[in-house]
């Protein structure tokens, strides 16, 4: 049953191209083509800066290396673009039924749950989608810096990294997942994509507005407070943990659970009060 749900929801998906292209494609290519232009206008602007200075530009002679490109794929995967159109995606996918009120029309045809979890489904494999599209254009990005700088190609990656590359880009996977999960709670309760779409939206500012004045209330990063509420932050605890970057706070093992557990609860929280909302649901008007 939830595989007819998922076949049933993708084929769907399918033929909605324009959301595709918006969730999937608009961000690895805005990344692209606008990472290729920084290059050019950023070599162009040094010439013009050296000639006018009378100086010689000297020739980078330091490889471009594409390992690189999978850390920065994998760890911004989950970047604000991205999270924004796959919000778009998510809103349209978990309450288009209310909307087109065709709801009345499938839920004979299969359970209850096994279509909502479909449509979780088909967004997952929606996020897995535009995140490789994000890692190809993060490797274009390289490759267009060592083509523009005339700068030779090299591959470098060790297994320690390899490792660290796959928690990271499960970690974000499950963050564009876990950002989407309030938009499904919000759709069944309320019945409405703009409100889908813009409590979701709304949540994230206020909770990214929280943690810049998380000093002001008394909140240190590794404190059970901020790493229940803002899932943000546990998001960026569990990256560090993998792949260590500049934290605020050094980081133990007991920051790195407390932000497991405010991850995951962010996680499926919404996920089992949609199942339990949606079950009980008159939907003989939808």
């Amino acid at each position: 049953m939830l595989v007819d749900a998922v076949r049933a929801e993708g084929f769907r998906l399918s033929k909605n191209r324009t959301l595709v292209f918006l969730s999937v494609l608009l961000t690895p290519l805005l990344f692209a083509v606008g990472g290729t232009g920084f290059h050019l206008i950023s070599k162009a602007k040094g010439e013009e800066a050296a000639a006018t200075a009378g100086l010689t530009v000297p020739v980078e002679s330091a490889a471009v290396n594409l390992g690189d490109a999978l850390s920065m794929g994998a760890g911004a995967g989950a970047n604000g673009l991205i999270l924004v159109f796959m919000l778009i995606a998510a809103a349209t996918l978990y309450a288009g039924d209310y909307r087109w009120e065709t709801w009345r029309l499938i839920t004979p045809r299969n359970g209850r749950v096994a279509l909502l979890l479909g449509k979780v489904g088909v967004f997952k494999l929606l996020a897995l989608a535009a995140m490789v599209a994000f890692l190809v254009a993060t490797f274009v990005f390289f490759i267009a810096q060592a083509v523009v700088y005339e700068r030779p190609l090299t591959f470098s990656y060790t297994l320690a990294q390899l490792g660290g590359f796959a928690v990271v880009w499960l970690l974000s996977w499950i963050r564009i997942i876990q950002f989407a999960m309030v938009g499904l709670l919000t759709a069944v309760m309320t019945r409405s994509l703009l409100a889908a779409l813009f409590v979701p939206w709304a949540l994230g500012f206020g909770q990214q507005m929280l943690g810049q004045f998380m000093p002001l209330i008394g909140w240190e990063p590794q404190m059970w407070a901020p790493q229940l509420v803002l899932p943000g932050l546990a998001y960026d605890t569990l990256k560090a943990a993998v792949a260590p970057g500049p934290l605020e706070a050094p980081l133990t093992d007991a920051t790195v659970w407390r932000s497991l557990i405010g991850f995951t609860l962010w996680t499926l929280v919404p996920l089992a009060l949609s199942i339990f909302w949606f079950k009980r649901q008159d939907l003989s008007k939808e």
